[in-house]
């Protein structure tokens, strides 16, 4: 399969959305494991996505971590982006305050398969990420939802770390960091 495949899985507590590449994998949430294979082959079980430590020592162009320069995270809105592990992808959103970036998993706690950020950023008001469909806010350090219909839970948090003017994925749940909007040249 050439294209991703957006699939949701929503168990009794807990719904997880992910971008599937590839023929064959699973999706899992606390009680249930949806698993695939497209052609039939296969025993339906996908690659676990260790990452390797020493690919942070590569350049930027080589790293597959290298999410964008600093000054390419906006700090009124967001950068959509998407990592993988496997034949699998989770979009995420970063957002930058001064030097700092953090990073969340693209979906609303209270409906996972709404996107907070739908393409054209995030919805930031008095220094909150707003969920455009429900109206949720929540903090941009810890993401914690403070109003709306799912306050007290939390974005999903998404490892990143800024080095030399750069961002990079750390999330060891992660093995690669591509961009969805390109910058223009």
């Amino acid at each position: 399969m050439t294209d991703s495949v957006r699939v949701t899985l929503e168990g009794s507590d807990e719904s997880t959305s992910v971008r599937v590449y590839g023929d064959e994998g699973d999706v899992s949430t606390d009680d249930a494991t949806f698993r695939f294979s497209i052609d039939g082959g296969g025993d339906g079980t996908a690659d676990d996505g260790a990452s390797d430590p020493s690919v942070d020592e590569r350049t930027e162009c080589d790293n597959p971590r290298y999410v964008a320069p600093l000054a390419d995270v906006p700090s009124d809105g967001t950068l959509r982006c998407e990592a993988r592990s496997g034949n699998r992808g989770t979009e995420l959103i970063l957002r930058r305050v001064g030097d700092d970036v953090s990073a969340w998993r693209n979906s609303c706690p209270h409906k996972p398969e709404v996107r907070l950020d739908p393409g054209s950023g995030t919805i930031v008001h008095d220094e909150q990420l707003v969920c455009h469909k429900h109206g949720a806010r929540f903090e941009c350090g810890d993401g914690i939802c403070t109003a709306g219909p799912c306050r007290g839970d939390a974005l999903d948090a998404i490892a990143v770390a800024v080095r030399d003017g750069s961002v990079y994925l750390t999330d060891e749940r992660f093995e690669s960091c591509h961009r969805f909007d390109e910058p223009s040249a």
